[in-house]
């Protein structure tokens, strides 16, 4: 694959959509960084440590108990083999764990920044929430309670039986209509 030059890459598509001689669209570079993740977790478990211990004891005695033929790393030396087998598995794991810590800080600066939005988001919607409320309790202190309701009832009620009290006695009889409903209450009786 031919190497992209400097007027190839075009500056207005995102990034990740810009091609790079060594990483292709085929997200290598995240492909890789998964890969040294997986190594590094890898690494970090018992496991690994139970297995790199059995290795360096089976590799001592062989070295040591074996026929002299057979050996290939010299006790007297000090394991120079060995030693360059385990410098060589620290060297590449160093770095792989770096690559994975760096990761791991990618993720938690995006986990971060997302919690912030989010709990921006939460606070407008709490204020927002608050002021409904405000809203509503000022708007319950306009609307009539079940006590006033009642007493105006109550005055109504006694309004209409004063009334009617009046229509009975005849006190309201000189006002034509009532003369005429009191004529439709007597025919109705």
């Amino acid at each position: 694959m031919a190497r992209a030059s400097k007027s190839d890459i075009r500056l207005d598509a995102p990034k990740g959509l810009r091609t790079n001689s060594l990483v292709g669209r085929s997200g290598g570079s995240d492909r890789f960084g998964r890969f040294t993740e997986s190594i590094a977790r890898g690494m970090g478990t018992p496991w690994f440590l139970a297995g790199l211990t059995l290795f360096t004891i089976a590799w001592i005695c062989w070295n040591t108990l074996a026929p002299e033929h057979l050996r290939f790393d010299s006790a007297a030396l000090g394991f120079i083999a060995l030693t360059l087998v385990l410098s060589l598995q620290a060297s590449y794991a160093a770095p792989m764990i770096l690559l994975a810590q760096n990761r791991q800080d990618d993720r938690d600066r995006v986990q971060i920044e997302q919690d912030r939005q989010r709990a921006e988001r939460n606070l407008a919607d709490t204020e927002y929430l608050a002021r409904e409320v405000v809203a509503l309790r000022l708007a319950i202190k306009d609307m009539a309670s079940k006590d006033f309701i009642r007493a105006e009832l109550r005055t109504l009620i006694e309004q209409l039986d004063q009334r009617e009290h009046t229509e009975h006695t005849g006190a309201g009889q000189s006002d034509p209509a009532e003369r005429s409903r009191g004529r439709n209450r007597a025919g109705a009786e």
